[in-house]
């Protein structure tokens, strides 16, 4: 991989999971964030079943569809449930 990186922000149980808090993680182009999560998933299997996370993109709730550009900020995080 080569291009312009994105900041990707890992949070609670995904942190622990992958050993990092936050990571440049370079990009050609836009991609979905389904597309990213596979990447994701490739490089951190025990984070599977991506499909459960939530993404964050330069601090707005998106969905998967969504497409992540060179240079965004991507938060990575669980689902929550409130009472």
């Amino acid at each position: 991989m080569s291009g312009t990186p994105i900041k990707v922000l890992y949070f609670a149980q995904v942190a622990e999971l992958t050993g990092a808090r936050q990571e440049l993680w370079p990009i050609d182009g836009p991609l979905t964030g389904a597309d990213w999560l596979a990447q994701l998933a490739a490089r951190y299997p025990q984070l599977a079943p991506v499909q459960r996370l939530k993404l964050a993109v330069n601090q707005y709730h998106v969905s998967p569809e969504t497409l992540i550009q060179p240079g965004d900020e991507v938060a990575v995080f669980e689902p929550v449930t409130g009472g």
